[in-house]
C-alpha cells in the first residue's frame, strides 16, 4: 500500500497539535500593570452632589483577543458593584450623593486567574437632610397611644430617629428610639405628662470612622389631656360585714367617653364585666375578704379604683383533734370536733351541727368519734359544722387529720454496720451509732440496746451477746519494722531482711515498705500472719537510709511504723584495698620530701662555697666565681670603678672550701662562659661609668682540682667595665673587700650568673674571648 496519505495525514495532525499549543501559550501571556481608582470632582463633596467614580486598568498581553475584565467596586471592604466587561474602565455614578456615601473605596480587577486592586481613595460627604416629622394626633388624651413618623427621603442607610418631648418648662425629655429601618421609621407614643409640650425628632448616621448627627425637626405643639374615666366603686351595705350576708358592688364611670368599659377583680381574678357601669352581689363569705378593684378601659387608657372589704365570721373553722396523740395498735383513740364562737347573739352552739367523716364518707353525726386503733382504722378524717343564721345557711369543714396507729417495737437485735443515723421513723428502719474502737470480743458484752416508740410503754431491751455471731474487724495497731542483720551491722555484699511485724488486728494483713531516698513502695504483702518480710539481696552503699513500712487489713485504717536508718559499711577487701593505697601514696610523699630536703641541703653547701675563678687565656682556669660588685659610697671612690667585678681566690684557700669544690673529669676541659648582666646603678649614689654589657670568662680547672699557676705568677683579680688606667695597687687594696661581697651576694649569682660547660670530649680549648 502507499503509505504517502498517512505520512500527510500525520504531518498535519502534528501541525495542529503545535499550533494549539502555541496558541495555548500566547493566551496565558498577560500581566496586570496597574490598577487605578479616581473620585470626581473631589474627594469632599456636599451632600446632593453627583460623583463619579472611574476604575482603570492596564494589562500587558500576548496578542489575547477579547480580554475580559472582571471590575469589583467596595467601600469599607463591602462590596457595592460588581461588574465583567472587555473595556479597561469602568464608570459607577453616586447620584446624588448622600452621608452614607462616604468611606474608603477600593477597586479590584480581575482578569483569568490574576487579580489586582486600587489604592483605596477617602469619599467624604458632607451635610444632612433635616428630618420631617408627623403625628396622627396633636392633643391625645394622658397614656393615650398615638402614632408618629420621621423621615429623612433623601438619605440612604439605616437611619437611627430618637423623638423628644420639650416641656413649658423647657425640660427636654428622649421619649422614644426605635431600632433603625432605613430613612424612615414610624411608631407609636404615649405621653403622661398633662399640658402643653412640643415633639420634634432628629436623627444618626453610623459611618465607619463616625456618628454624624442631623439637625432637629421642626417642633410639632402637642396639648395633653386628660382623660376623666376614673370609675366610682361603692360596697353596699358596707366594706365589713359578716359571713352569710349579701354584699352589692357597684362600679361606674361618670360623663364617660365612647367604647368606656368596667371590670370589678379580687386577687386579678375578673368577678364581672360591662359597659360604662355593672353592679355585683355575692354571700360574704369567710375566704372573701380582700381588696377589690373596679378597672375602667377606653383604649389603652386604663383607670383603676380600690376598695377592700373584711368577712367577719360568725364562729371559727371547725377543728378535728386526736386523742391520744400518739396511737399504739390496741389502744382506744377519741376524735372531737369543735368550734370557737364569735358572735354569740347571732349564732348559738345549739344551732351548729357537726359529723365526722372518714375519706369523705360520714361515720357518724356527733362532734366525737371512738374507737380501738387497727390498721382497718387508719385514714383522713375531716369534720363538718353546719351553721343557721337569720338570712343564710352554710358549712365549714376542718382540715384533714390523718390516723395512723404504730406498732409496737419487737425485741431489738444489735449487729454491726459502718453507717451513722441515730433516729427511725419507719417501721422496719433500723438505728445505728457510732462506738469507739473496739479491740477486744469481751467488750461486746458490755452493750446493750433499748428501744421505745412510745413514752408510756416499756422499752424493748437487746443484748450485746447478739454481736459475738456479726463478723469484727480489729484495726492492726502500729507495726514495727527491725533489719536482720541489725542495721548497724550492714555490709556492702550481704542480703537485708526487712521485717515488719503488729502485735494485733484482724487477718489478712498487707505489709509495704518504703525508702526514704525513693519515690513510690519498694515491696508489698499480704499475709495471714501478724509478720510480713522483705529481703534485699546484694545490699549497695547507695541504698543505705530510712527504711519503714505501713500496715493494713479490711479495717481500712493504715498505720505507720518509725523510720529505722540503715548505714551500710565498705566491704572488707575494699577496706584493705583503701589501706594499701593510702600507705603508698604516704611512701611516696615521704620519699619526695626526702629527695627535696636532700636537694635544697646540697643546693644550700654549693651555694656557701661556691667560687669564680677569672683566668687569662693562657692559663687553665680552675673555678670562676661572678658577683656582682656593690656601689662605691664613699666619696673618694672613682665613678669608674662602680660596676661588675669579678675575681678569683688563690689556691691556698682554706681546705674545707678545697675540700667543697668539684673535682673535675680527668680529660680536659673545654673553656665555660659566663654571661653577666649590668643591673641599673642608683641614680642617688655614685654614677656608674657604662661599659660592656655583656662579658665573658674563661674558667678552667686542673686534672686534680687545684688552682693551676698561669705563667709569670698568679692572676689575683679582674675588673670587668672599668677605665684601664686604675692601677694595681688600688686593685690589691680592695681584694679583701672583694672576697667579702662574695661571701654576701654569693645567692645572687646563683641566681643570675649561668655557667655553660658544654664537654666536647677533649682537645684544646677555645681561645678565651675578649672583655
Amino acid at each position: 500500500m502507499d503509505s504517502r496519505p498517512t505520512n500527510l495525514m500525520l504531518l498535519l495532525l502534528l501541525t495542529c497539535l503545535l499550533h494549539s499549543w502555541q496558541c495555548a501559550r500566547g493566551q496565558s501571556s498577560y500581566t496586570i500593570d496597574t490598577v487605578s481608582l479616581a473620585i470626581l470632582p473631589s474627594s469632599t463633596v456636599q451632600s446632593g452632589t453627583l460623583v463619579t467614580l472611574r476604575c482603570q486598568v492596564r494589562v500587558s498581553h500576548d496578542n489575547i483577543p477579547h480580554l475580559t475584565h472582571t471590575f469589583q467596586l467596595s467601600r469599607d471592604d463591602i462590596p457595592i458593584n460588581s461588574s465583567t466587561t472587555t473595556e479597561d474602565s469602568l464608570v459607577y455614578e453616586l447620584n446624588p450623593a448622600r452621608a452614607a456615601d462616604s468611606g474608603s473605596y477600593e477597586c479590584r480587577v480581575t482578569v483569568k486567574d490574576k487579580s489586582r486592586a486600587s489604592y483605596s481613595q477617602k469619599l467624604d460627604v458632607t451635610g444632612l437632610q433635616t428630618p420631617i416629622l408627623y403625628l396622627n394626633k396633636t392633643s391625645p388624651y394622658g397614656s393615650e397611644e398615638f402614632t408618629a413618623s420621621c423621615s429623612a427621603p433623601e438619605e440612604k442607610g439605616s437611619l437611627i430617629f430618637r423623638f423628644f418631648q420639650k416641656l413649658r418648662n423647657g425640660k427636654i425629655q428622649k421619649i422614644k428610639q426605635p431600632a433603625p429601618t432605613g430613612n424612615s421609621v414610624e411608631t407609636t407614643l404615649v405621653l403622661r405628662v398633662i399640658g402643653d409640650s412640643h415633639l420634634y425628632c432628629d436623627y444618626e448616621v453610623n459611618l465607619v470612622s463616625e456618628v454624624r448627627l442631623s439637625n432637629s425637626s421642626e417642633e410639632i405643639p402637642v396639648i395633653v389631656r386628660e382623660l376623666f374615666i376614673s370609675p366610682i366603686m361603692n360596697v353596699l351595705p358596707s366594706p365589713e360585714v359578716y359571713e352569710g350576708e349579701i354584699i352589692e358592688v357597684v362600679c361606674k364611670v361618670v360623663n364617660p367617653p365612647k367604647n368606656v368599659e368596667v371590670f370589678l377583680t379580687r386577687d386579678r381574678r375578673i368577678l364581672k364585666q360591662a359597659p360604662v357601669s355593672l353592679s355585683h352581689r355575692f354571700i360574704a363569705k369567710e375566704g372573701d375578704s380582700g381588696e377589690l378593684v373596679c378597672k375602667a378601659e377606653w383604649g389603652n387608657v386604663h383607670k383603676e379604683t380600690y376598695k377592700t372589704i373584711t368577712v367577719k365570721e360568725l364562729f371559727s373553722k371547725p377543728q378535728l383533734t386526736v386523742k391520744p396523740i400518739d396511737i399504739f395498735e390496741g389502744d382506744r383513740f377519741q376524735l372531737t370536733c369543735s368550734v370557737s364562737i364569735y358572735v354569740p347573739e347571732k349564732i348559738s352552739n345549739e344551732s351548729i351541727k357537726f359529723s365526722i367523716y372518714k375519706h369523705n364518707k360520714e361515720i357518724t353525726s356527733s362532734d366525737t368519734y371512738m374507737t380501738v386503733a387497727q390498721p382497718s382504722e387508719n385514714g383522713n378524717y375531716t369534720c363538718k359544722a353546719q351553721a343557721a343564721s337569720l338570712a343564710h345557711n352554710f358549712i365549714k369543714e376542718s382540715q384533714t387529720v390523718v390516723v395512723k396507729a404504730k406498732v409496737p417495737v419487737s425485741k431489738p437485735m444489735l449487729s454491726v454496720s459502718l453507717t451513722t443515723v441515730a433516729v427511725v421513723n419507719k417501721p422496719g428502719e433500723r438505728a445505728i451509732f457510732n462506738s469507739s474502737a473496739i479491740y477486744k470480743t469481751s467488750v461486746l458484752n458490755n452493750f446493750l440496746c433499748h428501744a421505745k416508740n412510745s413514752q408510756k410503754r416499756p422499752p424493748e431491751v437487746g443484748l450485746g451477746q447478739q454481736l459475738l455471731r456479726s463478723h469484727i474487724i480489729e484495726p492492726v495497731s502500729r507495726p514495727v519494722m527491725t533489719t536482720l542483720p541489725g542495721a548497724g551491722d550492714i555490709s556492702e555484699g550481704q542480703d537485708v531482711t526487712l521485717l515488719c511485724s503488729v502485735q494485733r488486728g484482724s487477718l489478712p494483713v498487707s505489709y509495704t515498705w518504703y525508702h526514704t531516698e525513693t519515690k513510690g513502695a519498694l515491696a508489698s504483702q499480704t499475709s495471714n500472719n501478724l509478720e510480713g518480710s522483705h529481703t534485699i539481696d546484694d545490699v549497695r552503699a547507695e541504698q543505705q537510709g530510712g527504711y519503714y513500712c505501713m500496715s493494713s487489713n479490711p479495717a481500712n485504717e493504715t498505720k505507720q511504723s518509725l523510720t529505722v536508718t540503715i548505714a551500710v559499711k565498705m566491704a572488707g577487701w575494699k577496706k584493705g584495698l583503701v589501706a594499701v593505697v593510702i600507705i603508698c601514696i604516704l611512701l611516696i610523699l615521704a620519699l619526695i620530701l626526702i629527695v627535696v630536703f636532700k636537694r635544697r641541703l646540697l643546693l644550700f653547701k654549693r651555694r656557701r662555697t661556691g667560687e669564680l675563678s677569672v683566668k687569662s687565656a693562657s692559663t687553665k682556669a680552675e673555678r670562676l666565681s661572678l658577683t656582682q660588685a656593690e656601689a662605691n659610697d664613699a666619696a673618694n671612690v672613682t665613678p669608674g670603678m662602680i660596676g661588675k667585678s669579678v675575681w678569683s681566690e688563690h689556691a691556698s684557700g682554706s681546705e674545707s672550701e678545697d675540700q667543697s669544690s668539684v673535682t673535675a673529669p680527668e680529660k680536659p676541659q673545654e673553656p665555660r662562659y659566663t654571661e653577666v648582666q649590668p643591673i641599673q646603678a642608683d641614680p642617688n649614689r655614685a654614677p656608674v661609668k657604662k661599659g660592656t654589657e655583656t662579658v665573658y670568662s674563661e674558667v678552667r680547672k686542673s686534672k686534680q682540682g687545684a688552682p693551676e699557676q698561669a705563667d709569670g705568677g698568679s692572676l689575683e683579680y679582674a675588673e670587668l667595665n672599668h677605665d684601664t688606667h686604675l692601677s694595681h695597687s688600688e686593685d690589691q687594696g680592695n681584694h679583701g673587700d672583694h672576697h667579702t661581697v662574695q661571701e654576701d651576694y654569693i645567692d645572687e649569682i646563683d641566681d643570675n650568673v649561668q655557667i655553660p660547660i658544654p664537654d666536647h670530649g677533649g682537645g684544646n680549648p677555645d681561645p678565651t674571648p675578649d672583655c
